[in-house]
C-alpha cells in the first residue's frame, strides 16, 4: 500500500503546518508491508505479537478479540492465550521510519505506555482498603487520583481497572468519608464521585456500601449543592445503582430533601444527560410500591407534570428544527 505525503510548508515565521493529508505528488512515500497492521493496514502505533507471532497494532487486535473472536486473523489458528506481548523491535524501527522520513510531514509515533495489569489493580485495591480504613484521607486521595489518570490512558485501561474490583474500592471509601464529615472531605468525596460514574458494576459489595443511608445522604448534599460537577457525578451514580440494584430505591426513598433535589434538577437543568437521568430515577421511584403514590403526590404538587410537558415541547421542536 502506497501512502502520497505533502511536504510540510513553512508558514509566516517559519512554523510548519501540522496537518498531514495524503495527495498527489511527483514523490511517493511508501509505508513497508511490515509497518502496517494486518487488520487496520495502517501505521501500527503500538505493535504487539500474539501467541501465534503474528504482530498487529494493539488497538486493532483487542478489537477482535474483544468481538469475541479466539482465532488468530492472519494464521486462522486458535490463540492458547490472549496475552499480547509488545515488539519493542518493531517499535523502534517504526519510529526511526518515521524520524527518517519528517520531511514528508510524518510525525514520530510516541513511545506507549504500558497498560495497567490486573495485579497492579489488585495492588492499588489492597492499598485503597488499607488507608480507608486508617482514615487517611491524603493517600485515599492520591490513589483515587492515580486510577482516574491511569483510567484516561486508554479505554483498555478502564476496562481492566472495573472488571478488578476498584469501583467497590471506592464505594466503601465513599461512605467511610461520607460518615466522618462530609463537609471536611468534600474534595475527596467529589473526586470518588467522578471515579464511580465510570467504574459500574461495583458487585454486591459495592451497591451496599452506596446505598447506605450515609451514602445517600451524602449524595442528596451534593445534589443540592451549588457545584455542578459534583451535582451531576451524583445523578449518574444514583442512576446507574438502580439499574444495578433496584432495592436502592426503598433507602433512597427515605432520605430527606431528595425529592426537591432532583425535581431542581429538572426545572434548573445542567445538561440532557443528567435531566434524563433524572426523571429515570424519579420514574422508578414513583412505581415503588409502598410508598410510590406518596412520592407521584409530591412530585405532582411540585410542578413536575408541567416540566415535562415543556421538555417534550421543546424536543419536538428540535427535531423540526434537525428537519
Amino acid at each position: 500500500m502506497t501512502f502520497l505525503w505533502r511536504r510540510r510548508k513553512c508558514g509566516r515565521g517559519g512554523k510548519r503546518d501540522k496537518a498531514i493529508k495524503p495527495i498527489n505528488s511527483k514523490k511517493e512515500l511508501t509505508i513497508p508491508t511490515h509497518f502496517r497492521c494486518p487488520i487496520s493496514l495502517d501505521l501500527m502505533k503500538d505493535p504487539v505479537s500474539l501467541s501465534t507471532g503474528i504482530t498487529y497494532d494493539r488497538e486493532s487486535i483487542e478489537k477482535w478479540i474483544d468481538a469475541g473472536n479466539v482465532t488468530c486473523p492472519v494464521t486462522k489458528q486458535t490463540l492458547r492465550n490472549f496475552d499480547l506481548i509488545p515488539n519493542h523491535a518493531l517499535r523502534k524501527m517504526i519510529q526511526e521510519w518515521c524520524v527518517d522520513n519528517k520531511s514528508y510531514g510524518v510525525e514520530r509515533i510516541p513511545t506507549p505506555r504500558v497498560p495497567i495489569s490486573p495485579y497492579e489493580v489488585s495492588e492499588i485495591c489492597t492499598r485503597m482498603l488499607a488507608a480507608t480504613k486508617n482514615g487517611d484521607a491524603k493517600n485515599c486521595g492520591e490513589l483515587v487520583k492515580k486510577i482516574k489518570n491511569s483510567a484516561k490512558e486508554s479505554e483498555r485501561n478502564r476496562r481492566c481497572i472495573v472488571s478488578n474490583g476498584v469501583g467497590s474500592g471506592l464505594a466503601d471509601m465513599f461512605e467511610t468519608f461520607a460518615c466522618f464529615s462530609a463537609d471536611k472531605h468534600v474534595g475527596l468525596l467529589k473526586e470518588i464521585l467522578s471515579a464511580l460514574t465510570w467504574s459500574f458494576p461495583l458487585g454486591e459489595e459495592g451497591v451496599s456500601r452506596l446505598k447506605s443511608t450515609v451514602s445517600l445522604r451524602c449524595m442528596t448534599w451534593f445534589m443540592n449543592g451549588e457545584d455542578l460537577f459534583a451535582k451531576q457525578n451524583a445523578i449518574f451514580v444514583l442512576k446507574d445503582m438502580i439499574y444495578e440494584d433496584q432495592s436502592c430505591l426503598d433507602g433512597l426513598a427515605q432520605i430527606e430533601g431528595i425529592e426537591e433535589a432532583l425535581f431542581h434538577i429538572v426545572k434548573v437543568p445542567i445538561c440532557p444527560k443528567a435531566t434524563q437521568a433524572c426523571l429515570v430515577i424519579i420514574h422508578r421511584m414513583m412505581l415503588l410500591q409502598e410508598k410510590g403514590s406518596i412520592i407521584t403526590l409530591r412530585f405532582v404538587q411540585m410542578g413536575i407534570i408541567p416540566l415535562i410537558l415543556d421538555i417534550l415541547v421543546e424536543g419536538n421542536k428540535g427535531i423540526c428544527e434537525r428537519l
